[in-house]
């Protein structure tokens, strides 16, 4: 080979590794870009282990104060911006926490309530009725899965709030009712997203997730085709059971399509059993992998 050629094939291979060292770099900013990393249900537990042990989340105890300062901080750790909605409703202060990522209106609201019940009183035992519930379940786990969402839902989704309501649980109480939280954002809200999905009650172990009657009808079928696919037909069942009534149904009367995730028949519902044993980083794991698969599907489909 003579000197011309050796120095246009060098001057090949100093192009090809520079093409490939560009290559590489795109792929891994890319890849910082697109993947904050999996849903973790074993964290996701853990955090439900911590708001119990926060004791019971009464609106306006110690333990409530201690929750929303934790939420924020967790958020603000993995990257959100966090605002807390001060409101009243029936008389009672309501502060709602919002979670975003850019400045930009969301497509999306994802939302649970971090609140527990006054009284536990579906108790078997009659003389437990008076006692707070410790809202593992009905609370913990919803707050659970947003709070891991928060940390690895890719960078680049499309652009979504996470709202923690306020006083959703002390509803049939004197001078209470359900959803309060939910009803003082929604006649705050400004914006006007594409959906609202609702997870309450989502962590007990072996689950049923039946569809909500009150809930969006394409919206439901999309998701629960999601967690067919993703191989938990059984827990997920498309059929109709309940109509619920919960955080969700201000979104609805407001003509939003919104869906509710709950496992209704949860056997400890508003009661002093229902605590951290009760919960499974399997079934939180399940709930999170499908709102996950779910959120990046959208992602890809607008663009």
């Amino acid at each position: 080979m003579d000197k011309k050629n050796i120095a246009i094939y060098l001057t090949a291979i100093g192009a090809l590794q520079l093409f490939l060292m560009v290559w590489y770099a795109h792929a891994f900013l890319l890849e910082r870009q697109t993947a904050s990393g999996k849903f973790n249900g074993n964290r996701a537990l853990d955090d439900v282990q911590t708001q119990v042990a926060f004791g019971s989340r009464i609106p306006g105890s110690d333990a409530h104060t201690k929750t929303l300062e934790w939420m924020k901080g967790e958020l603000e750790s993995a990257g959100w911006q966090v605002q807390i909605q001060q409101a009243e409703e029936m008389g009672h202060p309501i502060q709602n926490l919002v979670a975003f990522r850019t400045n930009e209106p969301p497509q999306f609201i994802l939302g649970a309530h971090y609140d527990s019940r006054i009284y536990a009183d579906r108790d078997p035992n009659n003389t437990k009725r008076t006692q707070p519930t410790p809202g593992a379940d009905n609370g913990g786990s919803g707050v659970a899965i947003l709070l891991e969402l928060a940390r690895t839902l890719p960078l680049n989704a499309s652009p979504l709030w996470l709202v923690f309501f306020d006083a959703e649980d002390n509803g049939m109480l004197p001078g209470w009712d359900w959803a309060l939280g939910s009803q003082a954002f929604v006649a705050k809200m400004t914006i006007r997203p594409q959906a609202m999905l609702l997870v309450d009650m989502v962590g007990g172990k072996d689950p049923t997730f039946y569809m909500d009657g009150n809930s969006n009808v394409d919206l439901r079928t999309s998701i629960w085709s999601t967690a067919a696919k993703l191989g938990f037909k059984d827990s997920f069942i498309p059929n109709v059971k309940y109509n619920i009534l919960d955080d969700h149904i201000p979104f609805i009367q407001a003509g939003i399509p919104a869906v509710d995730i709950i496992d209704i028949d949860y056997k400890y519902w508003l009661t002093t059993q229902d605590t951290p044993d009760k919960i499974s980083s399997k079934s939180l794991q399940m709930v999170g992998d499908v709102l996950w698969a779910w959120l990046t599907q959208q992602n890809r489909q607008q663009k």
